[in-house]
This record gives structure tokens, C-alpha cells and sequence, in this order.
């Protein structure tokens, strides 16, 4: 039971993190392209996608988060979220090089996915050990 408090906690952080991620880029598109002198996107709609994606994985960590037990499906599709992003942030970064404002972001997304895949095995783990048939 006290799994389902720390994995509560968890995703209401993760919502947070990647929710109002999204919505700084979707309110200033271009202020953290300026601000590290970046080649900006030809389009903001290259940056507003990813943006609205952050904040619809948001509400699903929120989700997640109001009844993990209930939620527990969800949790792969964040780990899949942060697969995505390091991966792609990793690789550029080792082939060619990717501008520095990048990288923490990718540090920040490969603690949640540890801590998502610590979350899913616990939910698993507790979901096993209660009793099926209580006597």
C-alpha cells in the first residue's frame, strides 16, 4: 500500500514536470531558442506539437496518479514517452552534437524512466503478493 503513495507522488511530480514543460513552449516558443542562440524551427508548429503531446502526457501522469492501481496500463506509455526522448536526444548527441539546452532535459526524462520502471514493477509486485482469496 505504501507503494501506491510513492507512485502517486511520482506521477504527480512527472505531471507537473512535463505539463507545464509543454506549456512554457507553447506560450514562448521561440524565448528558449533565443535565449541558448539556437537555430530556430522554420515553423512554431514544429515546437507547438511536441508541446501540446508534453501537456496530454501530463494529464495522463495526473491520471495515473489520482488511482495507480486503476491506471497501472498507462504507465508503459510514459516509459515509452521517455524512451522516445532520451533515445533521440542521445543519439544526436553522440552522432553530430545537439545543442546544450537538450541535455538536461534528457537527464531529467532518464530519472523518470527509471523511477517509471520502478513505479510499474512495484504496482506489479503488490498486485502479485495480495491474496487472491482471503480466508
Amino acid at each position: 500500500m505504501k507503494s501506491f503513495k510513492l507512485v502517486s507522488v511520482l506521477f504527480v511530480i512527472g505531471g507537473l514536470y512535463d505539463g507545464l514543460l509543454g506549456l512554457y513552449f507553447l506560450m514562448f516558443p521561440l524565448k528558449i531558442f533565443d535565449i541558448y542562440e539556437v537555430t530556430r524551427p522554420d515553423h512554431v508548429g514544429y515546437i507547438h506539437f511536441p508541446a501540446l503531446l508534453l501537456i496530454t502526457f501530463g494529464i495522463m501522469f495526473f491520471q495515473i496518479a489520482s488511482d495507480p492501481k486503476k491506471n497501472e496500463n498507462l504507465i508503459p506509455y510514459g516509459i515509452l514517452l521517455k524512451i522516445s526522448f532520451c533515445s533521440a536526444v542521445l543519439y544526436h548527441w553522440f552522432d553530430k552534437g545537439i545543442p546544450y539546452f537538450w541535455k538536461p532535459f534528457a537527464f531529467f526524462d532518464l530519472g523518470f524512466l527509471l523511477l517509471f520502471f520502478w513505479a510499474f514493477a512495484a504496482l506489479k509486485r503488490e498486485r502479485r503478493e495480495k491474496p487472491r482469496f482471503e480466508v
